[in-house]
């Protein structure tokens, strides 16, 4: 199959499950041409982009001249030079009389171009709802392929606060909406979107990356009891109360060594150190910035357990990944994170927002060390039979098959 990607950026380091579909449909043999809305910063490449040549399959949708009148003499040389592929297509990117600004603008024209040289494509894969919108708006100008979204989580928030509208033309001219968890097809159905046309397909992980193959080793008496969040610094993510839960485990146990590692970055970064400065944790509470998969994967190999304090969620995946590892994880009952922990025997889940019932939890565990390794045990296990990405990729070329009408 030639299926095409289109994504807000590429390649972006936390979007792991949009580079493990692509690369996995890759390794079954599928032509795969990828589609972006922006171009990413270049300070750190997952190292799939090179070993799978991804910076030459990757065409960028939204670049055009800002000098209009730039804009307006190469749109001509444009126009000829594509006129003869697809008459239609191009005709109806200019159609101002119904696309409006978009049209006048070339937008549409500049865009329909960059598809159009590629050719046409079985299926158009378009991740976050945003991106269906742009797949939605190609077919309906005449770019070939059927137009496949999967809804995640801001995309998810956004359809909340606009009350689905924002997707009225995606779920009407839509093909197939790919929904991750429970929690993304309740708000799929509560937007608009006709149930037929929705199935669950959850994101997955590559778990060769992960090995699980030694027991969870409880810190000695003079140790530090180690705790990892990894998460983009921003207000969904609820760090303030980690941070809150943390600073109340150590106040009551002085006598137990802490420290707690948050890796990422984001907008909070600078109101987060001032919220350890005030609370003097200086010495325990450590920001680690962004990290390659395979640094934050050698990191999280020396903690102890896994703190993941959302107030809002989608499926997250680096729960999956840190049960491949084997941490315990204490975590917030947020969205679907319910369908990725098994609570009370991988994780311990608790309301968002309360700190208290986070740092009792982390103390249970600090004193506990003996249910770890059958925590360990059970994460992994959880994670191997349903999110393994090798599994699921094969799925989801079923999935295409379906949508294609069983043709290849």
């Amino acid at each position: 199959m030639r299926i095409a990607f289109i994504v807000d950026a590429f390649p972006v380091l936390s979007e792991t499950f949009v580079l493990n579909q692509i690369t996995g449909l890759m390794d079954l043999g599928h032509d795969i041409e990828i589609f972006a809305g922006a171009r990413a910063t270049k300070e750190m490449y997952p190292p799939e982009v090179e070993k799978y040549g991804l910076l030459k399959r990757t065409y960028y949708h939204n670049e055009k001249p800002r000098n209009i009148f730039t804009r307006f003499l190469k749109s001509i040389r444009l126009f000829v030079l594509n006129i003869g592929k697809n008459p239609l297509v191009i005709l109806r990117s200019l159609n101002f009389f119904k696309y409006g600004k978009d049209a006048l603008a070339l937008t549409l024209l500049y865009k329909v171009v960059v598809f159009l040289n590629r050719g046409e494509f079985d299926i158009i894969q378009c991740h976050f709802g945003g991106n269906g919108n742009v797949g939605v708006l190609l077919k309906e100008l005449g770019i070939q392929g059927k137009v496949v979204t999967m809804f995640h989580g801001y995309d998810i928030r956004r359809g909340i606060n606009t009350n689905g509208k924002i997707y009225k033309r995606l779920f009407k001219k839509g093909d197939l909406f790919l929904s991750i968890s429970a929690y993304n097809y309740k708000h799929l159905v509560g937007f608009g979107a006709d149930p037929n046309k929705i199935v669950y397909h959850p994101v997955g992980i590559d778990l060769k990356r992960f090995s699980w193959g030694h027991e969870r080793i409880f810190p000695k008496a003079d140790e530090t009891f180690q705790i990892a969040t990894v998460a983009r610094l921003i207000r969904e993510k609820g760090l303030s109360y980690g941070i809150d839960a943390v600073e109340k485990v150590v106040k009551k146990n002085p006598g137990i060594k802490i420290e707690y590692f948050i890796i990422g970055e984001g907008p909070l970064r600078e109101e987060l150190e001032k919220l350890i400065i005030a609370k003097k944790l200086e010495s325990v509470v450590h920001f680690m910035g962004i990290m390659q998969q395979e640094n934050v994967v050698r990191v999280l190999r020396h903690m102890h357990l896994f703190l993941l304090p959302s107030i809002a969620e989608a499926l997250p995946v680096v729960l999956m990944e840190a049960q491949a590892l084997g941490l315990p994880i204490v975590a917030t009952s947020v969205g679907s994170i319910d369908q990725v922990v098994l609570n009370g025997e991988s994780a311990y889940l608790v309301n968002s927002k309360d700190p208290d019932a986070m740092a009792e939890r982390i103390e249970y565990l600090t004193r506990h060390h003996e249910t770890w390794i059958g925590m360990s045990r059970a994460g992994r296990k959880f994670v191997e039979e349903h999110y393994d990405i090798d599994k699921l990729n094969k799925r989801l070329v079923e999935i295409y098959k379906g949508a294609l009408g069983g043709n290849e």
